[in-house]
């Protein structure tokens, strides 16, 4: 099971930015996955159902949800093991926990996961 660990949440004020990081844990089969994998980037509101966000392809092709695309980018830094997301422009609306998972492409389009990590609190607010 690939563990992973997200980071870099905050208080930011609208229009401001912030920088996201999922972690692969130390072990080698959640480093390798987080290098190999297709990982997406997912958040939840209070009182709604989590959604994917962002999604990288293993080959590294991204795709955003229509309320964060040209706000948002996820990248990949495989000598860091991470996958982060750079969040810009931010709005009240995006206020959320964020989590990120690994797996295949289908898994995380579906965010179909058994386990999630305990995310990161992102909060846009003046």
């Amino acid at each position: 099971q690939v563990q992973l660990v997200e980071s870099g949440g905050g208080l930011v004020q609208p229009g401001g930015s912030l920088r996201l990081s999922c972690a692969a844990s130390g072990s080698i089969f959640s480093i390798t996955a987080m290098a190999i994998y297709a990982v997406g980037w997912y958040r939840q509101a209070p009182g709604k159902q989590r959604e994917l966000v962002a999604a990288l392809t293993s080959g590294d092709s991204a795709s955003y949800v229509a309320s964060v695309k040209g706000r948002f980018t996820i990248s990949r830094d495989n000598a860091k093991n991470t996958v982060d997301l750079q969040m810009s422009s931010l709005k009240p609306e995006d206020t959320a926990v964020y989590y990120c998972n690994a797996g295949a492409f289908d898994t995380v389009i579906a965010g179909t996961f058994g386990s999630w990590g305990q995310g990161t609190q992102v909060t846009v607010s003046s």
